[in-house]
Parts: structure tokens; sequence; C-alpha cells
């Protein structure tokens, strides 16, 4: 089995279980404990685990994760807030959108003023948030409840049929050879979906998620229109993604 492999089914063993052990998991790979250890030490280096002894355990939440938690990741929350400001900018009265799941996203949805709006989003916090706001549709996939998503099989192909004006999408990674990543496999399905079905495609996404790489790409950077991201975005790292033809829009920290 491949290392990227081992990785993702390490994941999907720590989201079920909280916890794992390097004993198990060596005989569950049938590789040595010392690769299972340079597993987790390189899992642990990318924010996605805790090394304790004789295994590895979720980050308690609050802590920077980039898995999917039931709170949503705090860090950056001024570059996220810059971003969500300048998104809901770009958004119309009458429009319809799809917001992607994350903390990005969350923030969003908190700025979205009460306008007559169709909202398609599968992450509950983003619903809980937007039913307040009554001149609001919301559009909800079905599937079933994975933290604070909807996911599963065949709500996709009921999403495919539909007609998204823009998109707001989240990203693990943006990186010049991967693309935009991710780590769980179901996720990026879902987000293929939600390209596929959309007329613009803003990727929202604080500097810090640029050169960074995950397990699975989910979009080249030519799927992309635009990315809206912060202005703590370093001018070498903007300019080799402009190379590129990538569209930045930089989004200044509020006053």
């Amino acid at each position: 089995m491949l290392a990227a492999q081992r990785h993702r089914n390490i994941i999907e063993r720590l989201e079920q279980n909280g916890s794992v052990k390097v004993s198990e998991l060596s005989d569950w790979f049938q590789v040595t404990e010392k690769t299972i250890r340079e597993d987790l030490e390189k899992l642990e280096e990318k924010g996605l685990l805790r090394r304790i002894h004789g295994g590895a355990m979720l980050k308690p939440e609050g802590e920077d994760s980039i898995l999917p938690l039931q709170l949503p990741n705090s860090k950056h929350g001024q570059e996220k807030a810059a971003i969500a400001e300048h998104a809901i900018k770009l958004i119309e009265p009458d429009d319809i959108i799809a917001l992607d799941a994350g903390s990005t996203m969350l923030e969003i949805a908190r700025r979205i003023k009460n306008i007559p709006l169709t909202v398609l989003t599968n992450d509950l916090l983003i619903i809980r948030e937007l039913t307040l706001k009554d001149q609001i549709r919301l559009i909800v996939p079905g599937g079933s409840r994975h933290h604070n998503l909807l996911i599963g099989g065949a709500e996709q192909q009921w999403i495919s049929r539909l007609n998204v004006h823009k998109l707001f999408l989240s990203t693990t990674g943006i990186h010049p050879e991967y693309g935009l990543t991710i780590f769980t496999e179901e996720l990026a399905k879902l987000k293929k979906v939600f390209i596929a079905c959309s007329k613009v495609v803003y990727c929202a996404a604080d500097h810090s998620k640029f050169d960074k790489g995950a397990l699975i790409t989910f979009a080249d950077l030519s799927e992309v229109d635009y990315f809206i991201t912060d202005d703590g975005l370093e001018p070498a790292v903007a300019r080799k993604y402009e190379e590129q033809a990538v569209k930045l829009l930089r989004a200044p920290l509020l006053q």
C-alpha cells in the first residue's frame, strides 16, 4: 500500500475512533511500527493529529486542525473576516450561490445581509446561521451527518442538475502542481459536483493555504475563476500563481 493511501486510512480511523495505536496500525497495514511512527510524525506536521505515547489522537477542539470538526477552526480569524467581507460584495440580490463547508464560508454566511438570495450548502453551522435571515431561500442536499456536514452519494446527482450562479469554495491546500487538495474523499467528490454546476467559482482561502498540498486533488487551479485571499500573501508567492494565470483578489484586513 502506498504511503498516501495509508495516511488516508489512518485519518479515517482517527475520525471514527478518536485515537489509534501504533501496534494496531502496524498489524492492520502489515508494515513495521517504525513505518507507522514515521506516518504519524508526518501527519502531525500537517496539523492532522497529536502524537501520544504508543499512538495518536485527534487534536482537541479549539486547537488548529484541518480536519472537519464540530467547532470551526478559529485560526487566522482576522484574515477570514477580511476575505468574507470582500466575498459578500460579490453577492447580489436574487443570486443563486453555493457555500462550501468551512470556517471562512461560515464567516461569509454571518456577513451576508438579509436580502433575496438562494443559498445551497451542506454545512449545518451555515444552515443554522442563515435560517435567521428570512429572505434567504435555503437549499439543503440530503445525506448523513459527518461532524457538521451532510454528505453521502445520492444527493450529488441531484446537485449536478442545479444552476448555481456563484460558488464560494474552501480548500485545505493550494499548490501550483497539485492544484486544490483535501484529505477526505467524500468531500472531494462533493466539491467537484459544486464546481461542475457553477457558472463562476471563487475559492476563498487565507494566505496560509497557499503552497500546501493534501492527499486528494479535487480541482486544477484553472477550474477556479478567482481566488479571494488576504493581503498576508507574500508578493513572491502571489507572483508565482499569477504567472500561471491565477486571478487573485486581495482583501485588506478590516480596520
